[in-house]
């Protein structure tokens, strides 16, 4: 994977690509989810790595994406995105975003229309307003503080148990959380700002349609938040397939990454796969 650089008005964002696109291949999008950075997506990269064109981020003010002026919206994550993507080849993306990536990917269809390939959530949540109450915007408005004044060590461990059940998948996510180590204010605001940009999103009752194939995956011991409970009201809606992962907690691509390999395979194999009418 090679490592490159886009740079933006709020700051420079890190990325790596594995090859250079083709206009007729599917093309691979990794987006991690808040606080987690590229090497969430590492189990699947050497899976996929050689077989379609890869792309993975460290989000803006995420690990090497930094310093990195936190005043944006999920938008503009979108925006910066595309531009990349653009700017790489990538015309036919397969955005696969695990939690605050699965956002952006959503905010990408509502943008971008037409531009995806395909969609898959990985332990994500439904961008509508209508799934979330008055007072879940409001405490996501307002988990900066949460994250500043709780203890580190606490925190840290909370961090790693409550998204991971495998030994492989805390061991990743404390690596990845150790990044802040002595920096808690640096955490604090990345996850506030997080929590902040996906509930403004929200209040703007935007339709954020899904205008391609898409999945849903979600952990059955995915217990971040109540993604379970919205998953299983964003198929219901929607009619978008569902898999559910046994054991799995919320980062389920590292809990069960073979598991979630074969469902990308699959997922990506049918949109090659030629029409036979």
């Amino acid at each position: 994977m090679l490592e490159k650089t886009y740079e933006t008005p709020k700051g420079i964002i890190h990325y790596w690509v594995s090859e250079s696109a083709q206009a007729t291949t599917p093309q691979l999008v990794f987006l991690p989810g808040l606080t987690a950075d590229h090497r969430l997506f590492a189990k699947q990269i050497e899976v996929f790595e050689g077989k379609y064109p890869i792309f993975v981020w460290d989000a803006p003010g995420h690990t090497s994406s930094w310093p990195f002026d936190l005043d944006f919206s999920l938008k503009d994550k979108a925006v910066w995105l595309d531009e990349i993507l653009r700017t790489e080849g990538y015309d036919k993306p397969v955005i696969i975003g695990q939690s605050m990536g699965g956002y952006v990917g959503q905010m990408y269809a509502e943008v971008f229309p037409g531009k995806m390939a395909g969609f898959i959530s990985i332990d994500s949540a439904p961008l509508q307003r209508q799934y979330v109450t008055g007072i879940e915007i409001w405490l996501l408005k307002r988990m900066g503080p949460v994250y500043l004044h709780y203890p580190w060590k606490s925190l840290l461990k909370t961090g790693c148990n409550g998204v991971a059940t495998s030994e492989y998948g805390r061991a990743l996510m404390h690596d990845m959380m150790m990044v802040y180590d002595g920096d808690q204010e640096r955490y604090a605001a990345l996850a506030g700002g997080g929590y902040r940009i996906l509930a403004e999103a929200m209040d703007a009752d935007l339709p954020y349609r899904i205008d391609c194939p898409a999945l849903l995956i979600c952990g059955e011991k995915d217990h971040a938040g109540s993604c379970i409970r919205y998953n299983k009201a964003w198929h219901k809606n929607t009619g978008i397939p569902i898999e559910w992962i046994p054991g799995a907690g919320h980062n389920s691509n590292t809990d069960a990454p073979d598991k979630i390999n074969e469902l990308i395979k699959d997922f990506v194999g049918k949109l090659t796969a030629p029409d036979r009418g």
